[in-house]
């Protein structure tokens, strides 16, 4: 008998919580929007917002409604699906905006089922959120205002002051900054200047889900981004110590085509110079990155030691399952010798990026399946390392800008395009300094 209280105590308790949750839907109404206003629906996206009681939800009937909307509480909002609920911000800042830095915590809310285009910035902009859904949405066509190349330290002409370190890439089709617990899926963001940035200038983002995404032709800048920027109000020449890009994952997505004109990668991750920055601990899983400007991911700290400053926390990444091919090479700061798959970089400032984990990759057409040029110790196993191009499967390529040569690869147990392993006949090759090969993989591993 003494353990039956307890189970009874917590009955007690859920069904607490469930009566709080009917509660809250019981309460809840919809609304509707269409452009005629009929059958007592509002005319205007934001009129149903500013209406909306917290989790309401609001449904678009297809039209093209000329709106910047802006959220400030908990609420769905779905259209009737892309291509049908179109929202046309020409000449607008942004399509959608979910504002949680004016209004704090604010969580719970959903967007679905919308076109979102020709915004002078973002598609969708989120600011210090949690529990925000991004699903089944086109956001395409964004950044009208760019590329802005000003050379300012800190943002672009005409935006928030939250939004700093981006000249040059000024927006794009969707932007999360300091938000965290949400899931972005379904979407397709093309023709931006980048496809979706993860930053972090007013708060951590941490623990993100973006999945099922396909980003491509975004040709200003990276497909995927996770950046590290300055927080608000941070002064140079080193800035505050950053809130973190951390614990993110990227999944299943479809990165191609993107970066072209001024070198973005598939998936980036990035401290932007103006440390200590911190991109730590983010899974990179079974996405397709083709064809992108620079590598199909490529990690880059740019501020550090050699420079008599903090080193970024760029640690902990793993970069695993991926399929990557036809992708450019690096250049500036982080160049590679040729067109590269994979790339892990401390730039010239020298920050050791430690914990990297490369595992279960298949890699083929690029000169460097994989390189690496960091102070820091890297793991790269059970990948498959076809020789393309130059054919090198994994090059520690640290003499190459002359920097210290003072980092490692574990590069054992890969498959590196035959039996013989690498530097074989129709294999790929090993090069540089302190990478141990031995024993390799006899077979394919594969990236289920």
């Amino acid at each position: 008998m003494k353990f039956l209280f307890p189970v009874l105590r917590l009955s007690i308790t859920c069904c607490g919580v469930l009566l709080a949750v009917f509660s809250q839907s019981a309460t809840a109404e919809t609304l509707c929007v269409n452009s005629a206003g009929s059958h007592g629906c509002f005319t205007t996206i934001a009129a149903a917002v500013a209406q909306a009681s917290k989790f309401d939800e609001i449904r678009v009937a297809p039209g093209t409604y000329h709106e910047d909307v802006t959220i400030t509480k908990p609420l769905s909002l779905l259209g009737a699906g892309p291509g049908k609920s179109i929202i046309d911000a020409t000449g607008l800042s942004n399509g959608i905006v979910i504002d949680g830095y004016s209004h704090p915590g604010l969580e719970h809310v959903t967007i679905a089922g919308f076109t979102v285009e020709n915004a002078l910035w973002e598609g969708i902009l989120v600011m210090s959120a949690s529990q925000v859904t991004i699903r089944d949405n086109d956001i395409s066509s964004d950044d009208k205002a760019g590329p802005v190349f000003t050379g300012a330290p800190n943002g672009c002409p005409g935006q928030p002051a939250f939004e700093t370190d981006e000249t040059g890439d000024c927006g794009g089709a969707l932007h999360l900054i300091g938000v965290a617990y949400s899931i972005v899926s379904g979407n397709t963001m093309t023709k931006s200047a980048d496809g979706l940035l993860i930053s972090d200038e007013t708060a951590e983002s941490h623990d993100n889900l973006i999945i099922r995404n396909s980003v491509s032709n975004n040709p200003l800048d990276c497909g995927l981004t996770l950046a590290s920027h300055p927080p608000v109000g941070s002064a140079p020449p080193y800035f505050a110590p950053h809130h973190g890009v951390d614990r993110n994952t990227l999944s299943e997505n479809i990165v191609s085509g993107n970066g072209v004109q001024v070198q973005g990668a598939g998936v980036g991750l990035f401290s932007d110079g103006a440390g200590p920055g911190k991109v730590h601990g983010n899974v990179i899983s079974h996405n397709i990155l083709t064809g992108n400007g620079i590598g199909g991911v490529a990690l880059h700290s740019h501020v550090g030691p050699v420079f008599g400053a903090p080193a970024d926390d760029m640690n902990g990444n793993i970069i695993t399952g991926n399929y990557v091919s036809g992708n450019g090479a690096d250049g500036g700061d982080t160049a590679t010798p040729g067109t590269v798959g994979i790339q892990i970089s401390s730039g010239g400032g020298g920050t050791p990026v430690q914990g990297t984990i490369i595992t279960r990759n298949v890699i083929w057409n690029e000169d460097y399946d994989i390189a690496v040029n960091t102070p820091g110790t890297v793991r790269a196993h059970d990948n498959d390392l076809y020789p393309s191009g130059m054919g090198v499967g994994l090059g520690n390529i640290c003499a190459f800008d002359s920097a210290p040569c003072t980092g490692s690869v574990d590069a054992t147990e890969n498959y590196w395009g035959c039996k013989a392993g690498p530097g074989a006949a129709r294999c790929s090759t090993a090069t540089g300094p302190q990478v141990s090969v031995v024993p390799w993989l006899k077979e394919p591993a594969g990236n289920e």
